[in-house]
Formats: C-alpha cells, sequence, structure tokens
C-alpha cells in the first residue's frame, strides 16, 4: 500500500515527525519532490535531527530510503547527511537514488543567490539553495540528469553547451564571474564518483515493491500553499508540494496511492514571505514562536524565525481538499495549553464580503480573518495517550477544527517525540 504524507500550509507543520512515525511500518520512504531547501526535524532516541535531502525513514534499520526523480538533488548535500548520521550513531541507510533524478549543480546556488541579491526588496524569501534556477534549468531541458553522469563523452559537450547560455547571464545580467566548462566538467565527475553506488531504476524498483505488497511512504516537502498552481503564487516553491505529484515524482501509478496524511499544525506558521491571513505580530507572536515546536519556531534549513498566526480554517480547508486528504494529522496542540482563550480565523473578510473559500494571491493580500475565540484547557497535555483522556475543551478545540475543515482529524500530535501522539 503506499500512503503520501504532506503538508496542509505553508511547510513545517511537522510532517517529519509523522514520517518518522509511520516510518515503523513502512519498506520503503520516498522523497518525491523538493531539495534541501527545507528541512524536517526530527526527534528519536538517536537524538535531534535537521534532514534536508533524506527522507525521515532514515532511522529505521528496516526501510529503505528513496530520492525519487522529482527531487532536485544536491549530491553533496546527501553525501555529507549520509556521512552526518553516522558519525552520530546511527546504522547506515539503505538509501536508492533515481537514476532520473537532476542534480542542483554549484552554479545553481550561485544563480539563486545572485537573483536574491538583484531583486532585493522585491524577493521572494529563497533559501537560496538553488531550487529556483535548478527546476526552471529543468524544464528548460538544459539540467543534467543522474544518468548523463555515465556518459562522459556528451557529459563534457553538454556542460561546454551549458556554460555559454549561464554566462551570458552572469556576465550581462549578474555582472559576476563566468563559468569555466572545465570546472563544470569536472564538478559532474565528482558528483558522479559520490552518488554512482546509490543510483537504481526506482520507478520499476517501486512498482516491483507494490505488485509485491510492500509499504511504501511518499513523503512531500513544504504544504499545499507552497504548490506553483495551488500555492500563494508567485511567493511559491518551484516543485508541486501535492500528493497527486507524488505518483509522479516517484514514478508510480497515481491509483495506488490509497492514503494521503495531510499534516495540520494546531496553530499557523510560515517561514518566508507572501500573503498570510492569520499573522499576528508583536509579544503574542513572540510567545507562541518561543513556546511553539520543539525549541521554538524557526526554519530547520534557514533557523529563520517562523511568522506566526492563529489557526486559519479556509487555508487549512482548502489545503487539506487540493491535497485529497483522507486523513488528517493534527500536530503541536500541547503548545497551546498556556492559553486562556485560544483564536481561531473562520472566515476571510474581502472588501467587505465573508468567504470561506480560498482566494487567488490578489484577493488574499486583502483578506482580513474574521475570528472566533475558543475556551483554552490552561494545562499540560504531554503524556496524554487517550484521546478521551485529553481534558473537554481540547477535544472541543480538535472537533471545531474538524468540522471547519471537514475531514477526519484521526491523528493528534501532543509533543515532539515518535511515541507523543493519539490515535482518534
Amino acid at each position: 500500500m503506499v500512503k503520501a504524507v504532506v503538508g496542509a500550509n505553508w511547510g513545517d507543520e511537522g510532517k517529519g515527525k509523522i514520517t518518522d512515525m509511520l516510518g515503523k511500518e513502512a519498506d520503503i520512504i520516498v522523497r518525491f519532490q523538493g531539495g534541501a531547501n527545507a528541512g524536517h526535524t526530527i526527534v528519536n532516541n538517536y537524538g535531534k535531527f535537521a534532514l534536508h535531502t533524506l527522507p525521515s525513514g532514515v532511522f529505521y534499520d528496516h526501510t529503505t530510503s528513496v530520492i525519487g526523480n522529482g527531487v532536485a538533488l544536491h549530491v553533496p548535500t546527501l553525501i555529507k547527511e549520509i556521512q552526518g548520521l553516522v558519525d552520530r550513531g546511527v546504522p547506515k541507510p539503505k538509501i536508492l537514488v533515481s537514476d532520473r533524478a537532476q542534480m542542483v549543480m554549484s552554479y545553481h546556488i550561485l544563480f539563486d543567490q545572485y537573483e536574491e541579491e538583484r531583486l532585493a526588496g522585491k524577493s521572494f524569501g529563497s533559501t537560496k539553495s538553488g531550487i529556483a534556477p535548478f527546476y526552471s534549468d529543468k524544464y528548460a531541458k538544459i539540467g543534467f540528469q543522474v544518468s548523463e553522469l555515465f556518459d562522459e563523452a556528451s557529459l563534457k559537450e553538454k556542460a561546454e553547451r551549458v556554460c555559454v547560455t549561464k554566462n551570458v547571464m552572469l556576465e550581462h545580467l549578474y555582472h559576476k564571474p563566468v563559468l569555466n566548462p572545465e570546472d563544470i566538467y569536472r564538478e559532474l565527475l565528482e558528483y558522479k564518483e559520490m552518488i554512482a553506488p546509490y543510483v537504481c531504476d526506482v520507478s520499476s524498483y517501486l512498482w516491483n515493491a507494490i505488485q509485491e505488497g510492500k509499504e511504501i511512504l511518499l513523503e512531500g516537502q513544504l504544504g499545499s500553499l507552497k504548490d506553483p498552481d495551488h500555492g500563494i503564487y508567485p511567493m511559491v516553491t518551484s516543485s508541486s508540494t501535492l500528493a497527486a505529484y507524488g505518483a509522479i515524482g516517484a514514478g508510480i501509478p497515481p491509483y495506488e496511492i490509497k492514503k494521503i496524511i495531510t499534516v495540520c499544525k494546531a496553530y499557523s506558521s510560515a517561514v518566508g514571505a507572501g500573503a498570510f491571513v492569520s499573522e499576528i505580530f508583536g509579544e503574542e507572536a513572540d510567545e507562541l514562536r518561543r513556546r511553539g515546536g520543539d525549541g521554538g519556531e524557526y526554519g530547520a534549513t534557514t533557523g529563520r524565525p517562523r511568522r506566526m498566526g492563529w489557526f486559519d480554517c479556509v487555508a487549512s480547508r482548502y489545503g487539506c481538499r487540493i491535497q485529497g486528504t483522507t486523513d488528517v494529522a493534527f500536530t503541536v496542540l500541547d503548545v497551546l495549553g498556556y492559553l486562556d482563550e485560544i483564536p481561531v480565523c473562520v472566515a476571510y473578510d474581502i472588501d467587505g464580503k465573508i468567504t470561506t473559500e480560498f482566494p487567488t494571491t490578489a484577493m488574499l493580500e486583502k483578506a482580513k480573518p474574521v475570528i472566533e475565540k475558543l475556551p483554552g484547557w490552561k494545562c499540560d497535555i504531554r503524556g496524554i495517550k487517550k484521546y478521551e483522556d485529553l481534558p473537554e475543551n481540547c477535544r472541543r478545540y480538535v472537533e471545531f477544527v474538524e468540522e471547519k475543515i471537514g475531514f477526519p482529524i484521526t491523528m493528534v500530535s501532543n509533543g515532539p517525540g515518535r511515541e507523543d501522539i493519539i490515535y482518534r
């Protein structure tokens, strides 16, 4: 059976923990999109880890971790991450990398930095990991696929060809030093050396695994609202963050994805720029940020303080719908225990018109939150294992959210550890 774990909102919903938890039952865990531009924070008996490229199931010795063809693969980051686990006493994970995955090159990272610099105040809040330049090249058909590393003659020729177009931009748009094709060719040969042991025809491997009835987990990065088609364009990422893309990014039939677990936070947070209707500021935001997550709400990759807000029913309902949610995993509920009353954004007011439908970006920029307040439960709920043992106001909050988003909340996370979970 294939299950997907994806985010309902802006990312940072706690997907890493949920994947790590579901990984116990999985045979294979697949990353199907995105690159090292976002991280997943995992807390387990080995310690606390921020993963960027590896799937969150690498801590189990029974799982195979797969980098799908849809991933933006920065080879040095992957290799460093594998080594980083081994150095901290984690058994070396079994890893397969799709021969159809494409590679993030050193110049993609440079171009990302140069473009952010050029846009200055009008930038897209990139993590400068080379992701947008990488995907631009992929679709402009001048990217390097892992399989191409094994044909050295055409590789050299292609490196020269790519440098021609890149150098025009470097010289005339960015006024930066040009690329040397020899260096690029050498970089590619180094990547070949590093990645060769892991390369595999992933879609064929997964097809066989499905025939054998293996448990496969697809792990998405970021969330619905960062999808380039369905998110808050242009403040989005460059690859589809939706479970539907899992079929493409892993190379499996779409009808095999039977369960879509959409992770949704008990309050809102976002890293990077873009419309965020339920956002809060000042001391109120600082307090939530300090108490949030495990050790505060800061980006796993950038360390940037996340922007904070109350739970947004409009964005979350839309985010779950667009994912095709079968189950909602509701995370960090324990964080809200300090509040006397908990504000929830139940609708948007756009130019005096009240709506519960999530609009396109221009309308979203004008939206004001319609807030309803629920009574808090004023106690620590960590350690509770059964849903009925939660305080009444806490259950009321969960059920209120469930009714507003219209999808079943089947898991409630009440702490950072993999055992801090309540099944409903």
